[in-house]
């Protein structure tokens, strides 16, 4: 059964009337709305709308990490590396991982319409501003990938980062946490294979990648730990739109963010 029209129609009827009067006669045309239209906003979000959004990040994120790659005029092994492991990482296999590719070197041609797919890509998203973070994440991954950012990849990532809404402030700090992560990260694979204590240099990469330092309270800590958490907890993200396909980034960078605040916490005891 459809009510929305019924009930947008008695709350849009009062606000204007002012009296109740206004809001029967919004209602009556509300359920007349209902019946005739019967447009069913229960169904807005449907499978089309999602499938949409999945294929628009799954195409931007592997184009865009192609014009990243060729920013400074040349694709270098260790760019291509990373996206052929990012692929291997998210297990992309025949039609997937060829769309991926063709993607990847579309980007990668010269004049490739950057803000014309970061539009679409907003578009798309709409509100969901979780995944324009994870985006803009991946691709800050991909400009570190040879362990520095030269001129030419940090300005496109500006170039991104603005096309998406986020200013260059904003940009200079979570690069700041990317990189921490991926020290992070790599130190802590480190440690679980060599059994050694946590370093000072981990600590310090931990509470970059919680966006604090050690002046912040345990309160203050607490709150930025569950805010990342909750920005990359896998299933609101592909509850979102995330394509599925690439869930296992989301879980990885949600695991490094719960082992950085049990590092935080454990020397704040």
């Amino acid at each position: 059964m459809r009510i929305w029209g019924k009930i947008l129609g008695f709350l849009f009827g009062f606000m204007l009337s002012k009296n109740i009067f206004g809001a029967l006669l919004g209602a009556w045309l509300g359920h007349r709305f209902d019946k005739g239209v019967g447009l069913d906003f229960n169904n807005l979000a449907g499978s089309k709308s999602d499938t949409d959004r999945q294929a628009a990040f799954f195409y931007s994120t592997f184009s865009v990490m192609g014009y990243i790659a060729k920013a400074n005029g040349r694709v270098t092994q260790h760019e291509i590396a990373f996206a052929t492991a990012y692929m291997d990482k998210l297990g992309l296999q025949g039609e997937l991982r060829q769309q991926a590719q063709e993607a990847f070197r579309d980007g990668k041609t010269t004049g490739f319409p950057l803000t014309e797919r970061l539009g679409k890509l907003k578009s798309a998203v709409g509100n969901r501003h979780d995944l324009l973070l994870l985006f803009l994440e991946i691709q800050i991954q991909v400009a570190f990938a040879d362990g520095s950012l030269d001129k030419d990849e940090r300005d496109a990532l500006h170039k991104i980062a603005k096309g998406l809404g986020y200013s260059a402030k904003e940009l200079d700090k979570l690069l700041e946490m990317i990189i921490a992560g991926a020290n992070f990260h790599q130190q802590g694979q480190h440690g679980a294979n060599q059994g050694y204590q946590h370093s000072a240099q981990q600590l310090e990469d931990a509470y970059k990648v919680l966006g604090v330092t050690e002046k912040n309270s345990a309160s203050e800590v607490k709150k930025a730990y569950r805010k990342l958490m909750s920005q990359h907890h896998p299933d609101k993200l592909v509850a979102k739109g995330l394509p599925p396909e690439m869930m296992e980034i989301a879980k990885q960078k949600a695991q490094d963010i719960q082992a950085a605040y049990e590092l935080v916490s454990e020397q704040n005891k």
